[in-house]
């Protein structure tokens, strides 16, 4: 399997998770669970932030050569 397909099964994954996080904060009404899974969803942003970030330069790496 190649980096890229891997790469994407990652955001796959990970938009996924961020998804399923959102849905837990909104449906719990204990605070404390509550904010932990807003983290969460935040923490996932992030790390879709970085897969997207190397899925472009391995767009570009692969253009390149």
């Amino acid at each position: 399997m190649t980096v890229k397909k891997d790469l994407e099964k990652a955001l796959a994954a990970a938009e996924s998770a961020k998804g399923t996080y959102a849905t837990f904060a909104a449906s719990t009404d204990e605070q404390n669970a509550q904010q932990m899974f807003q983290q969460m969803s935040q923490d996932m942003d992030r790390h879709i932030a970085n897969i997207n970030s190397r899925i472009s330069s391995t767009a570009e790496s692969q253009l390149n050569n």
